[in-house]
């Protein structure tokens, strides 16, 4: 039988340990507006089980063989659009997102932000921090309702990542928030001051959602709820002002039906009853992104003026402002008690 000798504690390599880190995670985006950045960002995405639910087996060859052939190059069109000098749009103001909150908690909290497709990946992000001594970590998904596609994919990704570690650190998830008071109130303060800035009256404020599969709704996914409740207490905020609230969903894809009504059907059907100025606003997002700046702004302007419409304001989402970041300052202080 042998021995091994016994490691005196001064002979033990240095490990860091006892820090507090938070993990912001947002949904991704290519790597660049280009259609192999796009192809690979795709695959990635529509690969996901809790994105796309029907099996793989009828799936992968209609995703590999027809959609990752024809989707990237007008996907990469649309990107190319909104791209900008610090990249993606939602890089970039979850990157700043990440700098104002990390400034707001001081340096007590490790702030990091990963994206759930592409990069920087949940798992890297979980080891690097864990490695520098982030014993304890929030994971803060940013989507304000859940749904099985968004937020627990998210949970899924960090699972896996803890399989592979000896050593895991404490994580705790960040719940969603559709229905906080301080969300609802930094979605009135802030649409509200982009409502009062613009240079003419909107007849109608579209809160446009991302849509769904209507099949996640009857299989029990809680999003559309979530949608409706805060479409419903936002709409009681605002109900000072003298505009008609509707609340859509956007992005269908596929010949399924999605939740409904859509927000494309909505823009068409207001410019030919006679509507001739729109604002619409996202609230469902917690950043600016192909889906707002792209489909709504570029897209959802023609769509209404060929309807009839004349005006259209695609506002902003809260991204790094004041009010969604003093909101978002709230919720994680909250999430991190008793470790800070």
């Amino acid at each position: 039988m042998t021995h091994t000798a016994q490691q005196l504690p001064g002979e033990h390599p240095s490990v860091k340990s006892g820090g507090v880190g938070v993990l912001l995670v947002n949904l991704g985006t290519p790597d660049a507006p280009t259609a192999k950045a796009v192809k690979r960002y795709l695959k990635q995405f529509l690969s996901d089980r809790r994105v796309v639910e029907i099996p793989p087996i009828a799936w992968q060859p209609i995703l590999r063989g027809i959609i990752l052939n024809t989707r990237p190059k007008k996907s990469a069109h649309a990107y190319s659009q909104v791209w900008s000098e610090d990249g993606s749009p939602l890089a970039a103001i979850t990157k700043a997102q990440t700098v104002d909150l990390q400034a707001r908690l001081g340096e007590g909290v490790r702030v990091e932000y990963a994206m759930r497709y592409g990069q920087p990946a949940i798992a890297q992000k979980l080891g690097q921090m864990h490695k520098d001594g982030f014993e304890r970590i929030l994971l803060a998904p940013l989507y304000p309702q859940y749904s099985g596609a968004t937020t627990a994919t998210v949970i899924d990704a960090a699972g896996d990542a803890l399989k592979k570690m000896r050593w895991q650190p404490t994580l705790r998830t960040m719940p969603p928030y559709h229905d906080d008071p301080s969300y609802i109130d930094a979605l009135a303060a802030d649409l509200g001051k982009q409502l009062d800035a613009l240079d003419f009256e909107p007849e109608v404020l579209m809160l446009s959602f991302h849509g769904m599969p209507q099949r996640t709704l009857e299989l029990g996914d809680p999003y559309h709820c979530h949608c409706r409740k805060t479409a419903r207490l936002l709409a009681a905020k605002l109900s000072g002002r003298d505009i008609r609230i509707e609340t859509a969903f956007q992005s269908r894809f596929g010949s399924a039906k999605w939740l409904e009504p859509a927000t494309d059907d909505m823009l068409d059907m207001e410019g030919k009853a006679g509507t001739k100025r729109i604002a619409i606003a996202a609230p469902g997002f917690s950043a600016d992104c192909l889906e707002t700046l792209e489909e709504l702004a570029i897209r959802g302007l023609e769509q209404f003026q060929q309807a009839g419409g004349e005006r259209l304001a695609a506002l902003s989402c809260l991204n790094a402002g004041a009010e969604g970041m003093q909101m978002l300052e709230g919720l994680i202080r909250r999430e991190l008690s008793g470790w800070i």
